[in-house]
């Protein structure tokens, strides 16, 4: 008998953390370690809002990509993400609720997602559920 489609949940949830939070780590990497490399990340200073960014992006990522303490950091990354948007693309372009115009689109997705994955939880596949706090 095939396995209905909500059986798929916890995988898909699974999935969705595993490519966001890998997607995310390499705003990380490329703030402290230059790979991959992007233009204006050359020298992260740590003792800087970048720098502080980079760290909490590269903790924060790594947590829900192994999904150990995937609501608190995944909460954590989501603010981190609002944040940005207010701070560097709703003063741009033409206000606030226009993403597509400021550059936000990004930051809002990743918020979004991560607001998801600090409610729902990790999914399958973590360390959270091997736990049982998934």
């Amino acid at each position: 008998m095939p396995m209905a489609l909500s059986e798929w949940t916890p995988r898909a949830q699974g999935l969705l953390r595993v490519v966001v939070s890998f997607l995310f780590l390499q705003h990380a990497t490329a703030k402290f370690f230059g790979v991959p490399h992007v233009e204006g990340l050359d020298h992260v200073q740590l003792q800087s809002l970048i720098g502080a960014a980079g760290v909490i992006e590269l903790v924060g990522g790594a947590l829900v990509l192994i999904g150990l303490a995937t609501r608190p950091a995944a909460f954590v990354l989501s603010g981190e993400m609002a944040f940005a948007y207010f701070m560097a693309h709703a003063p741009h372009g033409q206000g606030w609720w226009s993403p597509i115009l400021n550059h936000g689109e990004p930051a809002v997705l990743y918020c979004f997602v991560f607001l998801f994955l600090a409610v729902a939880g990790a999914g399958a596949l973590s360390v959270d559920r091997a736990r049982g706090a998934a």
